[in-house]
């Protein structure tokens, strides 16, 4: 079916342009998109294929950094660099070519080392949205990490070896009101329904309807009818198995048959059952939530508390007083066998009780937005409402620096040392890329890089490694495959690899950017050998 036609040419075109990934995110999302300004450090060929996945839907800005001159290897790794840019500034070249994908995107370029820039214009970074760097020896790193740390912008790092694929992501906070579950469930409060939807239920008698009424009540309001019987009988909610299947034996007793059609069986009433197990819930605050509420930071406000933390704040309070104990309603249902009238009716129930439980929170947050010497239009009613649907599943990534990983008096190694008990963790690598960072740190190039020098550098990285396993507290590995397998990548970088990592980088970038989806917790390795994958947190 053609989609309508929209009353703005201009618009219609950007909705055909991102459509599919409108569907993902909407047209807040993409707004938050088109405001954000990436900076990439190091046009490698991972470098290019995050920029690639961002620039094709639409980022607002990006800045490559990069001091690099195009070289024969680049062009074996990098699709966006071709024979004769040989000798060219990598940046520049590497911007021009992703420029030509998109021309809703505007793109700068540094050429300079990050290093230079850390040093002499400190304040460069102040101003990107996120920050991704590829191929940084750790001493950048460290800087980099420090900085940005300082400055509350989301850093990811990115290695691809050989056949190894690293991401970290380093964020202080990160709030998510879209979450995006794979599996929402419905609030419907058939356990404590609120008072306009008890008053309705309760004006409808079934047994007093002719079939083809019966055969047309929404199958919500039916179940609710027998739950109510099975409490006064019971008095708690059926929970077991086989109490739920007497509750659905109670519903397939009121089915009737039409007298004119024996076969014409009720759908609704069929509905109804097999309803109980999705539908039957306690209604209360999820332990997840209840942490977010009682955090500090949603406790004890600020004049310079973000927008999340002021609505989880009016929520708190909505829940303590109109909500009764609940959250907002989300107001939503899901389609049912029903007459549209009988439907319609049924779901104007529920949209009203979330719009008044939202014009609830709204006000509590303009009261806490007086109290804390803020603008009443810092934040907007749309945000409210946006906050109160997703409320039960919203969440907070709390991170920690990637500075710290290369401070022995500040790095818990415990999560190091449990996985490598197990043979199979991909925390071999995480340890391996450590010693391949401490080698290029002491010897200006990576293991194995020249072809003579491949059986001194197993020696050389395996050094490395051990001084970092002692430092961790760590015994030595029990085998050197992996150190070799190492050295034979020679530092070099595969760009199907790239590819994959690329696209994952982007990903987490967008989600970051668009405050949707939950971003990876925080480390991420990859073994394109295997197809193996992890994550872990430091």
């Amino acid at each position: 079916m053609a989609s309508p036609e929209s009353k703005s040419p201009e618009q219609s075109e950007k909705n055909r342009k991102y459509d599919r990934q409108l569907r993902l995110w909407g047209d807040h999302g993409q707004a938050s998109l088109e405001a954000a300004h990436v900076c990439v450090i190091n046009a490698t060929g991972l470098g290019t294929e995050v920029l690639k996945s961002l620039v094709l839907p639409g980022i607002g800005a990006f800045t490559i950094v990069d001091g690099k001159k195009i070289t024969e290897e680049d062009i074996g790794t990098n699709f966006f660099l071709e024979t004769d840019s040989v000798g060219k500034s990598r940046a520049q070249v590497a911007t021009q070519m992703l420029l030509e994908m998109n021309p809703d995107v505007t793109g700068d370029y540094i050429d300079e080392e990050p290093e230079q820039i850390l040093s002499n214009s400190p304040d460069f970074f102040n101003n990107f949205t996120v920050v991704v760097a590829t191929a940084l020896t750790e001493k950048t790193l460290i800087l980099l990490s420090k900085r940005l740390w300082e400055l509350n912008i989301p850093l990811i790092v990115c290695k691809s070896l050989g056949f190894v694929a690293y991401m970290r992501i380093q964020i202080k906070e990160h709030t998510v009101v879209e979450t995006h579950p794979d599996n929402e469930t419905l609030d419907l409060r058939l356990d404590r329904p609120f008072d306009s939807l008890k008053k309705h239920i309760d004006s409808i008698n079934l047994d007093e309807m002719s079939f083809k009424d019966h055969c047309h009540v929404p199958y919500l309001i039916i179940l609710y009818k027998y739950l109510e019987k099975w409490i006064l009988e019971h008095g708690t909610l059926p929970t077991t198995y086989k109490e739920k299947q007497q509750l659905k034996d109670m519903i397939k007793s009121g089915m009737r048959r039409d007298e004119h059609d024996s076969s014409n069986s009720e759908e609704n009433f069929e509905e109804a059952m097999n309803s109980v197990n999705k539908c039957l819930r306690v209604s209360d605050i999820p332990d997840s939530i209840i942490n977010i509420l009682n955090d500090d930071r949603c406790i004890n406000l600020t004049a310079k508390s973000s927008s999340f933390w002021i609505i989880a704040k009016a929520v708190r309070d909505f829940i303590d007083n109109e909500g009764k104990g609940l959250l907002p309603l989300k107001g939503n249902l899901s389609d049912m066998t029903a007459d549209t009238e009988k439907y319609i009716a049924l779901q104007q129930i529920y949209h009203k009780q979330a719009a008044a439980d939202v014009e609830a929170v709204w006000k509590r947050t303009l009261q806490l937005l007086r109290q804390l010497g803020r603008s009443s239009d810092s934040i907007l009613e749309k945000d409210v409402k946006l906050f109160c649907r997703h409320v039960a599943n919203i969440h907070v990534e709390k991170g920690s620096c990637i500075a710290d990983e290369y401070d022995p008096k500040v790095f818990d190694t415990n999560v190091i040392v449990q996985n490598l008990e197990n043979p199979e963790s991909m925390m071999i690598y995480y340890v391996m890329l450590r010693g391949v960072d401490k080698f290029q740190a002491e010897y200006n190039s990576y293991p194995g890089e020249f072809d003579d020098q491949v059986e001194p550098d197993i020696v050389k990285l395996k050094t490395c490694l051990t001084k970092l396993l002692s430092e961790w507290g760590c015994g030595p590995l029990a085998k050197d495959d992996y150190v070799h397998e190492l050295c034979r990548f020679g530092g070099a970088e595969l760009h199907s690899v790239s590819a994959y990592l690329g696209a994952l980088a982007a990903h987490e970038t967008i989600k970051l950017i668009t405050n949707q989806y939950k971003p990876v917790h925080n480390t991420f390795i990859h073994d394109a050998v295997t197809s193996n994958s992890g994550t872990f947190f430091f």
